[in-house]
């Protein structure tokens, strides 16, 4: 009777910190995220990472890394110093299951050469096809990030980034492809991934209104 007591309690006590997943999750966002990632992921500024939608093990990892200094950013190895791995799991289970956006893209012809870099690449240069990594239609893996509707801003200062091995995690295979792009490459795969934009099933009219931003 005592074993069966304690492992109804057991169960009782993993419920009730599953459940309160999303509070917790909204109590750090609250407290540190919210500034430049907005409560739901939609970031503030586009120098900032969309996380809504972003796959969950992808925020896992980078989160892990920026507490743990793999990843140098000033302000988020502050931000997460001390998030524990319960508390980051929360955090990428919040973000991961918010609708992903897309941005209303203008320039339709600078979009075009963004499109066939990543979808063919560039054998005149050894650049390899994005898809075959991040996917057809951008939405990545369970360990590669979602670059669909991400800022413009933000994915161009991380091809950057890598180009010049300022981002100091994940930077194996992605400097041997960044460091070889141009300025005008850049930002036309910025531009075109930023406006992909792919239908999910529970997606209502409604949410999709207010997320087209125009570039």
């Amino acid at each position: 009777m005592k074993k069966t007591l304690l492992t109804l309690g057991l169960l009782a006590t993993a419920w009730s910190v599953n459940a309160a997943d999303p509070e917790l999750a909204k109590a750090i966002i609250k407290e540190k995220c919210h500034l430049c990632h907005g409560m739901e992921g939609e970031s503030s500024n586009a120098i900032y990472p969309r996380l809504a939608g972003q796959n969950h093990n992808y925020l896992v990892k980078q989160l892990k890394n920026f507490r743990d200094g793999k990843r140098k950013s000033d302000t988020m190895n502050e931000m997460t110093k001390g998030l524990l791995d319960e508390e980051i799991e929360a955090l990428a289970k919040y973000f991961s299951a918010k609708p992903a956006l897309s941005h209303r893209v203008r320039d339709k012809g600078f979009s075009a050469v963004g499109e066939y870099l990543y979808k063919k690449g560039n054998k005149y240069s050894g650049i390899p096809s994005c898809k075959s990594c991040h996917g057809e239609l951008g939405q990545g893996s369970d360990d590669l990030p979602r670059l669909a509707g991400q800022h413009k801003r933000y994915v161009a200062d991380q091809l950057h980034a890598f180009g010049e091995r300022i981002r100091t995690n994940d930077n194996t295979i992605m400097h041997t492809i960044a460091n070889k792009l141009t300025e005008l490459e850049i930002e036309a795969l910025a531009l075109y991934v930023s406006g992909i934009k792919v239908e999910e099933p529970e997606e209502s009219e409604a949410a999709k209104e207010p997320e087209q931003r125009q570039l």
